[in-house]
């Protein structure tokens, strides 16, 4: 009797879980929507609840203020990340083609939310203490995960050669996913041809 009564108690537990993880996940969906369109300033606790058809109570009982939702969306940024430099398939020729038509895994996302909110997210950094240490804690995460990366895959580069590397491809992505807002005023066929050479200057065959 008393095993069946833990059992119950078990998936009782998970239940509730899944609801509460089920729960943040409607609310984070909805920040995000709202951040995107209203940004951080126009959006308040009672719109994201409107959003997500939740009480602002519910959203309270999950996250205990605006800036911990904001927390809880870089973590996701950065996870998804994360899982782009750690794709196997890191050819230096896709890579390059992927700068050059503007097709990094980051703009693939139709209604490009996340690459809006990270615009978002890195304009309140300029004003908002909170969200700057946050953009600074995902921006360290990314470079260390990135440098291990680099660093497995090219053991023959030095640290400081790593770290360098690693934060040219920074630039150059970002500076592609900041591009990626005017119009192409380039060859992509050309671009791609020097994009192929400098990877291949930066990351030689051991």
């Amino acid at each position: 009797m008393r095993a069946i009564v833990l059992i119950q108690v078990f998936f009782l537990h998970m239940t509730t879980d899944s609801r509460q993880q089920a729960r943040r996940r409607q609310i984070l969906d909805a920040a995000r929507l709202c951040f995107r369109q209203q940004g951080f300033h126009g959006t308040g606790m009672a719109q994201i609840a409107l959003t997500s058809r939740l009480s602002v109570g519910q959203i309270y009982r999950s996250f205990p203020s605006k800036d911990a939702i904001i927390e809880a969306l870089v973590l996701d940024l950065t996870a998804q990340k994360i899982t782009v430099i750690g794709r196997e398939d890191q050819a230096l020729t896709r890579i390059a083609r992927e700068l050059a038509w503007r097709t990094l895994p980051e703009l693939m996302d139709e209604e490009d939310t996340d690459r809006a909110l990270f615009f978002e997210i890195a304009a309140e950094a300029t004003r908002n203490p909170v969200v700057a240490r946050l953009l600074e804690a995902m921006d360290h995460r990314l470079f260390t995960e990135a440098c291990r990366w680099t660093r497995h895959h090219y053991p023959q580069l030095s640290e400081e050669e790593v770290s360098a590397r690693v934060e040219l491809m920074a630039v150059l992505t970002e500076g592609t996913l900041f591009r990626h807002q005017t119009a192409p005023k380039y060859d992509a066929a050309r671009l791609n041809a020097l994009y192929l050479q400098l990877l291949q200057q930066l990351f030689p065959e051991s």
